[in-house]
């Protein structure tokens, strides 16, 4: 069920929640990730929260356009305050869901208590990246989001460039995507894991895997490790949390740098922006 009829609003969720409310959700709170495409897709949330990850103030990597929007940031959601929650008047929360059993960023209590269905979208590695963009534009549209989605076009334009960029590099532009965690340890990114690097492999980039270790989407290691795989290119987490990559002994020398958002918003336009950054800096 999705969108408003007789009966009032509904819409079923990732982990298989059946949503209803009496009208259409106009005051949408949502995680900062969902947050951001809910705007780019044409709803704009009137507050959004972050993850444990996040401080007091918002990530500008996380941001997208929220700020320049005016949407307030309310902090990590684990930490907030339910009257505060409450005093937005919200008529839905929306998350994601990693595992599609459990929302990522707030708890479900402070939601159910204040009497506001939430929503839970999947952003795992159990859909393709077109599925994900896609369960967000149906989201959107049951909130009334303008059609057709903003954005389609500008991402198919996208990954052609990254498709002809790839091509004309060859297989000699070995890419590495992680995590800066510190002098001590780098996470490297295992690409089957990262919808939108399986993509990116789909299109002909020329990803590198970290090889076997514990750790499902991470191999966490010492920075010898993405030395020793010779990326040419490094998409590196951009992220306020992650620290940068540069530094001594981190990476092969004359290796191309990339800012990656692990948590980038499932909106086509978003995607579009990285994918076409990606696309510059593969063409040259």
């Amino acid at each position: 069920m999705s969108g408003t009829g007789a009966r009032g609003w509904g819409f079923a969720d990732d982990r298989g929640v059946e949503l209803e409310a009496p009208g259409r959700p106009a005051r949408v709170v949502a995680y900062v990730r969902a947050g951001a495409a809910l705007l780019d897709l044409g709803v704009t949330p009137v507050a959004v929260y972050g993850s444990g990850h996040d401080g007091a103030e918002p990530d500008p990597a996380k941001d997208g356009g929220l700020a320049a929007a005016g949407v307030p940031y309310l902090g990590p959601g684990r930490g907030l305050d339910e009257e505060r929650l409450r005093a937005l008047r919200p008529d839905l929360v929306v998350d994601v869901t990693y595992d599609g059993k459990s929302p990522y960023a707030l708890d479900e209590e402070p939601a159910g208590r204040v009497g506001v269905p939430l929503a839970a979208l999947s952003v795992g590695n159990d859909l393709t990246l077109a599925a994900i963009i896609g369960r967000f534009g149906e989201l959107a549209a049951a909130l009334g989001a303008p059609d057709p989605v903003p954005g389609g076009g500008a991402l198919e334009a996208a990954e052609a460039a990254v498709r002809a960029a790839a091509a004309a590099a060859g297989a000699g532009c070995r890419v590495l995507a992680l995590s800066g965690g510190g002098a001590g340890q780098v996470h490297l990114a295992r690409p089957e894991a990262w919808p939108e690097l399986a993509r990116l492999a789909g299109l002909g980039v020329r990803l590198l895997d970290p090889g076997p270790g514990p750790g499902a989407n991470w191999l966490t290691t010492g920075w010898e490790r993405a030395l020793d795989l010779a990326p040419a290119l490094v998409l590196y987490d951009s992220r306020a949390h992650a620290s940068p990559p540069e530094g001594p002994g981190r990476l092969p020398e004359g290796a191309a740098l990339v800012p990656w958002n692990p948590e980038i918003p499932p909106s086509p336009a978003a995607y579009a922006r990285f994918f076409r950054s990606l696309a510059a800096v593969l063409a040259r």
